[in-house]
């Protein structure tokens, strides 16, 4: 029998896909009317989250953030010693390094398996999950977790190692969001449709060369540019200046024109315009 902890789109994803597999499901939600939906397919909601893990061979929690996986798991603690709680929501590195550690005093093993997956993926078992941490409790909880993605990613022993690469594609997503949102903006400055601004990807794509090019970011290669920092500050400009003559923010673009503007100023113009990234390689 499987516990979960929360059942928004996500929560609510995974029991729905446990339960066609034919697992018993007890759920809790904060709002007990988000839980009690699940009973029509076959879940058993509980009003409280220790009653809802009491009988269950392991707790999967998908909350919102540190402080709500904190509370729900302090109220949840008289039923779960003993078990495996396996928390898939978006948490902060030091988070998932305490909870780790103060939950295994307690004789609970927690392992922080964070996912990028969208609703219908976890009702269709497909998506990423992401885990990391211990080698015992990862060869315990594989079995149980692979049946619920599309592909289990395990990335060594740091505790805090699937939270950390979560916050990067998670900050990923935004900065394509961003210069998304720049793109219809300038768009809507030059008088180009939305419509024609998406067209644009079915000619021009670069999202098959995304790895190769932050392979030659960490490489610092610098030296050899293919679009330098001062060509690529001038372009920089000459969309701003289409922005501003237009009276349309935008809302990415000032921040890389700064950081372009601070890398002038230290004399790397004819460099590779990606020595922008240069002081985030820096050791520290």
């Amino acid at each position: 029998m499987i516990a979960i902890f929360g059942t928004g789109l996500l929560g609510s994803g995974f029991a729905r896909a446990l339960l066609k597999r034919g697992e018993q499901v007890h759920v809790w939600n904060r709002t007990a009317a988000k839980a009690k939906v699940l009973e029509a397919e076959g879940a058993r909601a509980f009003d409280d989250p220790a009653e809802a893990a009491r009988d269950a061979d392991r707790v999967h929690v998908v909350l919102a953030d540190d402080a709500a996986v904190d509370r729900t798991l302090a109220a949840a603690a008289p039923a779960l010693a003993g078990k495996l709680v396996v928390d898939h929501t978006t948490t902060s590195t030091a988070g998932a390094r305490e909870r780790t550690a103060s939950w295994a005093a307690r004789g609970v093993t927690y392992l922080h398996a964070p996912v990028f997956m969208g609703p219908q993926n976890a009702a269709e078992s497909t998506g990423l999950m992401l885990v990391s941490g211990d080698r015992a409790v990862l060869a315990r909880a594989e079995p149980l977790l692979r049946p619920m993605t599309g592909q289990l990613v395990q990335l060594g022993d740091r505790v805090d190692a699937a939270a950390a690469f979560k916050l990067l594609g998670n900050l990923l997503l935004l900065a394509l969001g961003g210069g998304f949102t720049d793109m219809l903006a300038l768009g809507k400055a030059m008088g180009v449709a939305p419509a024609e601004v998406a067209s644009l990807l079915d000619r021009f794509n670069p999202g098959s060369q995304l790895p190769a090019r932050l392979k030659r970011v960490v490489a610092a290669e610098y030296d050899q540019a293919s679009w330098t920092l001062a060509m690529a500050r001038k372009d920089a400009g000459l969309m701003q200046a289409e922005a501003d003559a237009a009276g349309v923010p935008l809302v990415a673009l000032p921040g890389i024109a700064a950081q372009m503007d601070a890398m002038l100023a230290r004399g790397f113009r004819e460099l590779d315009w990606t020595v922008i990234a240069k002081d985030a390689l820096a050791k520290r």
